[in-house]
């Protein structure tokens, strides 16, 4: 399978909502977090667990977990060869519900405007 074109998701006032969060973490942790970033953008819908997994309502999660915390990025995929990360969040038990229908609402609006809403990232 091809690589895909990793984005991240834009907000109308031009910030990206996951570069907020990756720097506001410690620096092992962002480490982490680009690599498994890479691993999505090496293969794609075939990442699987324990880096990846499906949440629902086509929302996937970034899985990493780093002294005791677990880190998650939520995306989703755009045609065939992108990936959009929407956030990310540091998880408790479980993905919260309100996490994942913003990560919903933010793909929708994706979807309606990939232009204004793309935020291309170098990792």
């Amino acid at each position: 399978m091809p690589r895909v074109n990793l984005v991240l998701f834009r907000d109308v006032d031009g910030s990206a909502p996951l570069r907020q969060w990756l720097a506001s973490l410690p620096a092992k942790v962002q480490d982490k977090c680009v690599a498994r970033m890479r691993r999505l953008q090496e293969l794609g819908h075939e990442l699987r667990r324990p880096e990846a997994d499906f949440v629902r309502d086509g929302i996937y999660e970034l899985r990493v977990g780093f002294s005791g915390s677990n880190y998650r990025m939520l995306y989703f995929f755009h045609g065939g060869t992108a990936a959009i990360i929407s956030h990310g969040i540091v998880k408790e038990r479980r993905v919260p519900p309100i996490e994942i229908e913003r990560a919903v609402q933010r793909m929708r609006m994706f979807k309606a405007n990939p232009s204004l809403h793309t935020m291309e990232i170098e990792l």
